[in-house]
């Protein structure tokens, strides 16, 4: 079953490769949608594709790189779009 994941990831997010990383992880298990910085310190993203794909990249996120220190990731189910062709960064 395909779904979408609305995520907000808080902590040491930004200058350490998220959203590069993310994007990576998110072609592994062939999703779309993007990730973004926000202007407060936060990374946002959407992820669409396969349940257990789409639950593997929320995982990888309350983790994150390297140099991340993930304090705290929410996360809305909302209804499969379609709306994607690939995983891109996205600039606020």
């Amino acid at each position: 079953m395909k779904i979408r994941a609305h995520v907000i990831i808080e902590g040491r997010v930004q200058g350490v490769f998220f959203r590069a990383e993310t994007r990576a992880v998110a072609q592994t298990y062939h999703l779309t949608g993007w990730v973004k910085n926000l202007p407060d310190g936060r990374v946002e993203a959407v992820f669409e594709g396969e349940e257990d794909d789409v639950e593997k990249a929320v995982q990888w996120c309350r983790t994150g790189p390297p140099h991340a220190l993930v304090t705290s990731v929410s996360v809305n189910r909302e209804p499969f779009t379609g709306e994607f062709k690939t995983f891109s960064i996205a600039y606020y």
